[in-house]
């Protein structure tokens, strides 16, 4: 399922925590909210995270909002309050083999129902944000840019990314060379710059255009052709990280 109730609205207005009350109203509850981070990341894990806010002014956590929109220090805020006041929540990583075993999308969709199946107690409903996902054996609804207009699903989103940005702290201290503590894995000019110096390292991702180059594993391409070639690389990347 990826729709309301029959007969359940949420106004454009209601603000974070309204699909929550909303679903509420109608007696459902305990509700899940379900999301990942690095997903467009070409070194590195992807990590889910799932949670359930309680009611009330308990649930309401401060300053909380789509991780993507709030500054490393405010992300771990969050994450101290999400965690003690959440009635659950649950941190899934895939390490980088596994993406390359199941490809990006397979590995994500897995990833969203292990956080949801590791979750203390069991959602009623699950909230995911963007596309639905099956396997939840719950109804859920899919939610356009779901971690800026629903809390446990920005909640999930802020447990995943700080988690993810924590092992790639960590990978830094083991693999200086590649900066990931600056780019956390992303493509950026500096991890190119640091790809093309050193080449792939334990945790990039093979399946990625711009690491199997790296490796000599596809073509390096002059002149002309790079910028159509540089064109298709990006494509290749937005693909896998939808």
């Amino acid at each position: 399922m990826s729709e309301l109730p029959k007969g359940l609205t949420v106004r454009r207005d209601a603000g974070l925590y309204g699909y929550e009350r909303a679903l509420r109203r109608v007696g459902i509850e305990p509700i899940a909210g379900v999301d990942e981070a690095g997903r467009g990341a070409c070194a590195g894990p992807l990590v889910a995270g799932a949670a359930i806010l309680p009611a009330g002014k308990v649930g309401i956590v401060p300053g909380l909002a789509d991780s993507k929109l709030l500054t490393e220090a405010a992300r771990e805020r969050c994450y101290a309050q999400i965690v003690r006041r959440a009635v659950a929540w649950s941190v899934v990583v895939i390490e980088s083999d596994e993406c390359d075993r199941l490809g990006m999308h397979v590995a994500n969709v897995e990833a969203l129902r292990r956080a949801v199946a590791l979750l203390d107690q069991r959602p009623e409903y699950v909230l995911t944000d963007g596309f639905p996902v099956d396997g939840f054996d719950v109804p859920g609804l899919a939610v356009w840019k779901g971690d800026r207009v629903a809390a446990c699903i920005a909640a999930a989103s802020v447990l995943a990314k700080v988690t993810r940005d924590r092992i790639m702290r960590q990978w830094h201290e083991s693999l200086p060379a590649y900066d990931f503590d600056v780019h956390k894995g992303y493509v950026t000019d500096l991890h190119s710059a640091r790809l093309a110096e050193h080449g792939p390292s334990a945790i990039h991702r093979m399946r990625f255009v711009n690491v199997r180059r790296a490796a000599g594993l596809e073509p390096e391409v002059v002149g002309q052709d790079q910028e159509r070639a540089g064109d298709a690389v990006g494509r290749f990347e937005l693909e896998e990280s939808r």
